[in-house]
């Protein structure tokens, strides 16, 4: 099984990564990525195909030769509203994403269809209020409009959301090198509010070690039958899955 990459050298995308690395059921990673992704270097596996990518708003007829047997791709592409600016937010998280769920959607795969699985985030939303963030009506935009896409023949291509919340990396030693380092602030966060959703919130939290796992699986087709129950629902041909959603899927 040929899986795509994007977003490998952030959390969540270290995460996915190293899930499929240690997946022998994928015979190749296809990573697309601006800079160098240290852990595939580091791993030496020659399943991986790095490919350096600057224009994620673009995908030309050669790339897509190289993408053509892909089988589904994990998107982790993303930042924080709080690292850019509004416009480039909105780039990053719905524009980026649907330039490449509508170039992925003309691939073939051998099983089809094509699964393209966005991470989202807790808090998104498709029924904003006035004081709704940025975050939360640009992911629940997005969604929407990825679960349009697959609407539109859900045989040949499928576009999941999955909604992480506290994403936590404490026990996931294999990634800790990889992973970008904190701010201050972020930091503080982590150190007043992790504790109190790990064992008290339980449903906020996302540990790493299941939620790469978790995604991998998803692109692979792996967790149809248990997507219907609580925590998750369809949104045009393709489905949302909260964070307690995929809890709950894991058995968590």
């Amino acid at each position: 099984m040929h899986l795509i990459l994007t977003g490998a050298t952030g959390l969540v995308g270290s995460a996915v990564l190293d899930s499929m690395l240690n997946n022998s059921a994928i015979s190749k990673i296809s990573i697309l990525s601006r800079r160098p992704v240290q852990m595939a270097e580091d791993a030496k596996d020659p399943r991986v195909n790095f490919i350096s990518h600057k224009d994620f708003e673009s995908y030309s007829p050669e790339l897509l030769e190289q993408l053509k047997d892909a089988d589904g791709c994990v998107w982790a592409l993303g930042t924080s509203q709080n690292n850019v600016n509004k416009e480039q937010y909105v780039k990053i998280t719905k524009d980026y994403a649907l330039a490449a769920a509508q170039a992925f959607s003309t691939l073939k795969p051998s099983n089809p269809p094509f699964r393209f699985i966005h991470v989202s985030g807790e808090g998104a939303t498709q029924d904003p209020g006035y004081f709704s963030p940025i975050f939360a009506r640009t992911k629940g935009e997005i969604e929407s409009l990825l679960g349009d896409l697959s609407a539109k023949d859900p045989n040949a291509f499928r576009a999941d959301s999955v909604r992480p919340a506290f994403v936590d990396p404490e026990v996931h030693h294999a990634i800790k090198p990889y992973i970008p380092g904190l701010n201050f602030l972020q930091k503080l966060s982590v150190t007043l509010f992790g504790p109190g959703i790990k064992y008290l919130y339980k449903s906020f939290h996302s540990p790493t070690d299941r939620l790469g796992p978790f995604l991998t699986e998803m692109a692979m087709g792996r967790m149809d039958a248990k997507l219907s129950g609580s925590g998750t629902f369809k949104l045009g041909g393709g489905w949302v899955v909260e964070n307690k959603g995929m809890r709950r899927m894991l058995g968590l």
